[in-house]
C-alpha cells in the first residue's frame, strides 16, 4: 500500500486462514527522496508528460517488487507461498465528480508480477467508478470484515493524507457508510516540510507549541463546499494541494500558529464528518500515520466526548498496517470471485468484483 501521503510503501503479509487473520509480518520502506519527489510532482501538476508518467509506473513496480523479494528474504518466507499480491498502486489523480470520472494508480502489476513471480491483484477502482461508484473509499467492505461489533456503533477513521471514516452500525440492518473527509496529514506534512525540511509533526508537538488561528480557520472552513457536502464523497491530495492552502495563506501568520491552525482543520472536518453520521457511535477507533500524532488524537477526543478515541491497536490490528491488510484481503476477495465493494459507501449501481489479476510464475 502507497497511500496519499506518500511518505513510502506498507507492506503486510496476512494469513487468512482464521478469523481474526493473522498479520504474519509488517514493515515500511521510505520512499527514496528522488522517486518521492517526482511523484509529488506527478500528483500536483498538469504539465507532466506521459513518457514521464510511463517511466514512474515502471519505477515504482520495480521498488514494489524490490520491497517485497528483501522482505520476503529476510522473512524467510518463500514466494511460492504467497497466494498473491494485493497491489493499490500509488494514486497519482483521482476525480470521481467530473464526468468522465477517472482514478489513476500507478505501479504496473505485470512488471510487479515479472519481478516477483507471484501473482498479482491489481486496479482495484476503476470497476467501481465504472458503475457509477465513486471508487473510494474501498476500505470499508473491510473494516466492516474485521472490527464489526454488534454490540456497539464504532467508526474507524483512517487519517493517512487524506482522512476517511467508516460507520461500522451495530445493527446488522444498517448500512454500512464511509466517506472522506477532508485533509488528513496531507497539509501537516507539507507545512512542516515546506517551513524546517522534516517529513512530519512528530507527535504533533509543532502544531501544540502554536495557536489556532481562527480568522485561517475559518477561511478555509467556509470556503471549502466539499466540507459540507454530504456522503458519498472521496478526494485527494490533487484536490487539497498546495495550491488550495496557498489561496488562504496570503498573510505572514507565525509558522506554528499555522501548522496549528491546520491540525485544527484535520480534527474539525473529522468531527464534522462524524456528525453527518446516522446515529452516534461509541467508539472511535484511528488507524494511519495520524495515530501516532498525540496533539491530533487529544483534539479529537476533547471534540468527541464522551466517545472513546484510541487507535485500532485495541482491535489487535496495527494502525499502520490497516490499509495494507485491507488490501490483501481485496485481493483474496478477487480471487475467490467475491465482490470488494460496497455500494452503499461509494453509491456504485452494485457489489462488483474488483480488479485485474496478473498472473505469476505458476499460474492464478
Amino acid at each position: 500500500m502507497s497511500g496519499t501521503s506518500l511518505d513510502g510503501v506498507d507492506l503486510a503479509i496476512v494469513d487468512f486462514s482464521n478469523h481474526p487473520p493473522e498479520l504474519i509480518h509488517c514493515c515500511t520502506r521510505p520512499y527514496e527522496a528522488s522517486l518521492q519527489q517526482r511523484l509529488r510532482q506527478l500528483t500536483r501538476s498538469e504539465t507532466n508528460t506521459i513518457d514521464n508518467l510511463c517511466r514512474l509506473d515502471i519505477e515504482v513496480a520495480r521498488y514494489y517488487a524490490e520491497v517485497i523479494n528483501q522482505t520476503l528474504k529476510s522473512s524467510n518466507i518463500k514466494a511460492d507461498s504467497i497466494r498473491a499480491i494485493g497491489n493499490h498502486g500509488q494514486t497519482i489523480r483521482h476525480s470521481p465528480v467530473i464526468d468522465p470520472t477517472y482514478t489513476l494508480q500507478i505501479g504496473d502489476p505485470n512488471t510487479l508480477a515479472a519481478l516477483t513471480g507471484i501473482t498479482t491483484v491489481a486496479d482495484f477502482r476503476r470497476r467501481d467508478m465504472a458503475l457509477g461508484g465513486q471508487g473510494a473509499p474501498l476500505a470499508p467492505a473491510f473494516h466492516q470484515f474485521l472490527f464489526h461489533s454488534s454490540q456497539n456503533n464504532r467508526a474507524i477513521i483512517n487519517i493517512g493524507g487524506i482522512a476517511n471514516i467508516t460507520y461500522l452500525p451495530a445493527d446488522p440492518e444498517q448500512d454500512v457508510i464511509g466517506f472522506d473527509t477532508g485533509p488528513g496529514n496531507t497539509f501537516l506534512d507539507y507545512w512542516i516540510h515546506h517551513r524546517q525540511k522534516i517529513r512530519f509533526d512528530h507527535n504533533g508537538d509543532w502544531a501544540a507549541s502554536g495557536q489556532v488561528i481562527d480568522e485561517l480557520l475559518q477561511a478555509m472552513l467556509a470556503g471549502e463546499d466539499y466540507f459540507r457536502q454530504r456522503p458519498a464523497k472521496s478526494t485527494g491530495t490533487e484536490y487539497f494541494s498546495p495550491a488550495w492552502l496557498g489561496r488562504y495563506l496570503g498573510k505572514d501568520y507565525p509558522a506554528a500558529d499555522v501548522q496549528a491552525t491546520l491540525t485544527e482543520l484535520t480534527a474539525t472536518t473529522i468531527v464534522t464528518g462524524l456528525r453527518q453520521l446516522p446515529e452516534e457511535v461509541e467508539n472511535c477507533f484511528v488507524c494511519g500515520g495520524g495515530a501516532h500524532n498525540l496533539h491530533l488524537m487529544q483534539k479529537l477526543q476533547q471534540k468527541l466526548q464522551p466517545c472513546k478515541v484510541s487507535s485500532t491497536t485495541e482491535l489487535g490490528m496495527n494502525p499502520d498496517y490497516v490499509e495494507a491488510v485491507a488490501f490483501a484481503w481485496l485481493a483474496r476477495q478477487t480471487l475467490h470471485h467475491r465482490p470488494g465493494n460496497l455500494p452503499s459507501v461509494t453509491l456504485a449501481s452494485t457489489p462488483a468484483i474488483l480488479g485485474g489479476i496478473f498472473p505469476g510464475k505458476t499460474g492464478i
